[in-house]
């Protein structure tokens, strides 16, 4: 127990900053990443293997969303399924950072994978809206279009943004600390965090209630979209 709890604690001093985090992430998805971080270090897994094992979670419970027709067990599945592999997502950078294995392979796979994860999500949404959903009007099939756009959009842009920003060596400020985390900032980022989607599908077996719910997100995403990349576009210029 010593030597799991030393390694938590070197984990933890390698986490990246909690700055542009919603709660879900800041408070449940990092500390659960951790603690897979943690098991993965003692039985000598790699980053990468975490990586891919998160895809082995993510991406069977996406097909099962498109293949049968939802209910209350096969939401929970899901939605758990989505939880853990994004857990996992966590986990294999709080490694890589530990270990100083990072490898601009290692985050490409990451990167790819996550990019697949947001397309297939939003697709297999509209598949199930099709086959199993009674929608109040078929203009509903476009919103797992406009979420999967917004979606990726801020995905992309966020990467983009973050590398084209990134000091070079020998740069002032290179080497200062973060700036802390404002929870407010962190409350506001709540609906467009990944993981409040995969919690969304704990509702899909309740037609009314998930549609409420992932309309809710989508609009979310959208003005989010427009401010952030606002924002990215003028920290940029």
């Amino acid at each position: 127990m010593t030597e799991f709890a030393e390694t938590l604690r070197q984990l933890s001093a390698a986490q990246k900053p909690a700055k542009g985090t919603s709660l879900y992430t800041r408070f449940v998805n990092r500390p659960a990443g951790r603690l897979l971080a943690a098991l993965a270090f003692r039985v000598g897994a790699t980053p990468n293997q975490l990586t891919v094992l998160g895809a082995a979670f993510t991406f069977p419970a996406l097909v099962t969303v498109a293949l049968l027709p939802p209910g209350p067990t096969t939401s929970l599945c899901i939605a758990a399924s989505l939880a853990v592999g994004f857990a996992l997502d966590a986990a294999d950078g709080q490694l890589a950072r530990s270990q100083r294995s990072g490898s601009p392979s290692g985050e490409w796979l990451d990167h790819v994978l996550d990019c697949a994860k947001i397309v297939t999500l939003h697709l297999v949404v509209l598949v199930s809206f099709y086959r199993f959903f009674a929608l109040p009007s078929r203009a509903f099939l476009l919103a797992p279009l406009l979420f999967q756009l917004a979606a990726v959009v801020i995905f992309f842009a966020g990467i983009l943004t973050e590398k084209l920003k990134r000091p070079a060596p020998g740069d002032a400020g290179a080497g200062s600390a973060p700036a802390p985390a404002p929870a407010l900032r962190s409350v506001l980022l709540l609906p467009v965090d990944y993981g409040l989607t995969c919690l969304s599908f704990l509702f899909l077996g309740s037609q009314d209630l998930f549609l409420a719910l992932y309309c809710t997100l989508l609009v979310a995403h959208v003005l989010f979209m427009a401010a952030f990349l606002v924002k990215w576009y003028r920290e940029l210029s």
